[in-house]
């Protein structure tokens, strides 16, 4: 009896999750190249991109100010992932490349996997030096968030698991207006 009661808590805790459903990653590229232009910003100064993700869901790209905001699903521009980056300048592209894998965290529901988060990396210039966070947001039918942040040069190799561990964990029941960000060093 007692451990069921400490299950109970620790579900309600969010330390365990509430429910023990098959998860997983899917992966899908983001190339500006190929994805469709909607807007070129005031001045040439950056632009926004719709591209296609898993299952056909939308994934907004846009520029400005040299950072990048990225947001999912239906009406992805208009949700507040479309709003939300990296307070220093930021890429999601590698040096060099036109094309950022995008993680995907699903799980099978009545047979079929779905997607409730992302994670991507992004890579900030910090007074000259060149670091890297994996950003991991919600996605759901109704909103699109930044969940969470994961150092790269904390957690080394071990960053994409503490990125995933954040997605499992928090992710399906974040609130997007009233939750606290989770970092992840």
């Amino acid at each position: 009896m007692k451990l069921i009661a400490t299950v109970i808590i620790l579900m309600m805790a969010g330390i365990l999750p509430l429910r023990a459903g098959q998860l997983s990653s899917q992966y899908t590229q983001i190339n500006l190249q190929k994805c469709k232009k909607l807007q070129v910003f005031e001045n040439n100064m950056g632009a926004s991109f719709s591209c296609r993700g898993l299952n056909g869901l939308d994934v907004y790209v846009a520029e400005g100010d040299l950072r990048m905001f990225v947001a999912y699903g239906p009406n992805a521009q208009k949700q507040r992932a479309a709003s939300q980056t990296l307070a220093n300048f930021n890429n999601i592209f590698k040096e060099g490349s036109n094309a950022a894998t995008l993680e995907w965290r699903v799980e099978k529901r009545r047979g079929k996997w779905q997607p409730f988060a992302t994670i991507l990396r992004y890579y900030i210039d910090s007074d000259g030096t060149r670091r890297q966070y994996l950003v991991v947001a919600k996605v759901s039918p109704g909103e699109a968030c930044h969940v969470g942040y994961v150092s790269v040069r904390t957690h080394g190799g071990k960053a994409n698991l503490k990125a995933r561990e954040v997605a499992d964990r928090y992710a399906r029941r974040f609130n997007c207006q009233n939750d606290p960000m989770r970092f992840g060093g």
